[in-house]
């Protein structure tokens, strides 16, 4: 008897953020770790799940050059980060650590 082998699809969280709850919730988590390559990449995921092209155009930069910040190789400057949060109808808040 031979056995059938299905392929599994990749888990791309991106499928996932379809609501602003669900982005604002996912971005919080990267934005915790405080690891920087990890938001970099969290926020290209939020970016193609809203669709990178409107991102792209919103922001006036291009597709490639968001897609290579907002990997989890980029190392984005704080103007993009800034830039593609405002687009994605977010905003960033600062609030004092509850240990220091």
């Amino acid at each position: 008897m031979t056995a059938k082998i299905k392929k599994l699809k990749a888990f791309d969280p991106a499928d996932y953020l379809d609501d602003p709850k669900a982005i604002a919730a996912y971005l919080e988590e990267a934005f915790s770790t405080g690891d920087a390559k990890f938001i970099a990449d969290a926020m290209g995921v939020v970016a193609r799940a809203s669709g990178m092209s409107e991102i792209a155009r919103t922001t006036g930069m291009s597709r490639e050059s968001l897609y290579k910040a907002l990997s989890a190789d980029g190392n984005p400057e704080l103007g993009t980060v800034l830039r593609v949060i405002n687009a994605l109808g977010m905003k960033l808040a600062i609030e004092p650590q509850t240990s220091i």
